[in-house]
């Protein structure tokens, strides 16, 4: 199964991080890759991304771990476990600064199946961690 995965080191506090992060209406500002983010991040929320990497089709996750200022969880899939993808978003002090690492797995007896149509989700992740540093440290954003 294919595992996503992307980490980023930033200038900055753990805090200013997180609240880039969680700001999921403005991620299409410095991230070219998301289309748009509709919900807010509230444990137990549903939240619907479109993302260029697959555009005639939106995610709908639930929000299943919500930590401030350190770990975010989203969920989807199908119903009864046959097939669910799990984001993680981590933030940790790193030395002067902070650790992003965003991770997305998938699980569930139909995984193997779902997974031939996931396109490669790894130059989109890398965008993002990258647009999220240039955001947070006061760059221009999209990377």
């Amino acid at each position: 199964m294919p595992i996503f995965e992307s980490t980023v080191d930033v200038d900055a506090a753990p805090a200013a991080v997180w609240d880039v992060l969680v700001d999921t209406a403005r991620w299409p500002q410095w991230d070219s890759g998301v289309l748009g983010v509709e919900g807010s991040v509230a444990l137990g929320a549903k939240v619907t991304v479109r993302v260029e990497a697959n555009p005639g089709r939106a995610f709908p996750v639930r929000v299943v771990e919500l930590a401030p200022p350190g770990a975010m969880t989203w969920r989807g899939g199908m119903p009864l476990g046959l097939f669910t993808g799990t984001r993680t978003y981590r933030v940790s002090a790193q030395g002067a600064g902070t650790r992003l690492v965003m991770r997305e797995e998938y699980t569930g007896p139909l995984a193997g199946l779902v997974t031939r149509s996931i396109p490669d989700l790894q130059p989109s992740f890398d965008r993002f961690t990258a647009g999220l540093k240039a955001r947070v440290e006061g760059g221009a954003g999209a990377a």
